[in-house]
């Protein structure tokens, strides 16, 4: 099988962590599959919005990677292009993100607003226009 390069993101929860609901209501995403800790709390969860992969990763497994919120800092800005800006920071918002930039028009070319979501990671919401 041949497969095409694409990225797939992963992002570090914190350990514990039981309820990854946000992205679901937040952006619609799906879980595909997970596997859980003996407490069930997530230890790897797979995702998908509208077939574009990504997975959240307890971060107690990895010593070198952190969250955001032990980092005291961005640890990566994911952009996520969709084609309606302003109704998917408004989903967000009403899931819990906390808006960093509301959206705007840019001379670039693009329509872009940022969020946090509730684990600290920063999402920069774009479209071409």
């Amino acid at each position: 099988m041949t497969v095409k390069p694409f990225f797939a993101p992963q992002l570090f929860i914190p350990g514990g962590v039981t309820d990854i609901s946000f992205y679901s209501k937040a952006f619609d995403a799906v879980v595909l599959r997970s596997w859980l800790n003996d407490d069930g709390s997530i230890h790897v969860a797979e995702l998908s919005f509208d077939g574009v992969l990504f997975h959240l990763h307890e971060e107690r497994s990895f010593k070198a990677q952190l969250t955001p919120v032990e980092a005291k800092g961005v640890t990566a800005l994911i952009g996520l292009f969709v084609n309606d800006v302003d109704v998917v920071i408004n989903k967000a918002l009403q899931a819990g993100a906390i808006l960093l930039s509301p959206a705007q028009d840019y001379d670039y070319g693009y329509r872009q607003g940022s969020i946090q979501d509730p684990f600290g990671h920063h999402w920069l919401i774009e479209t071409n226009i």
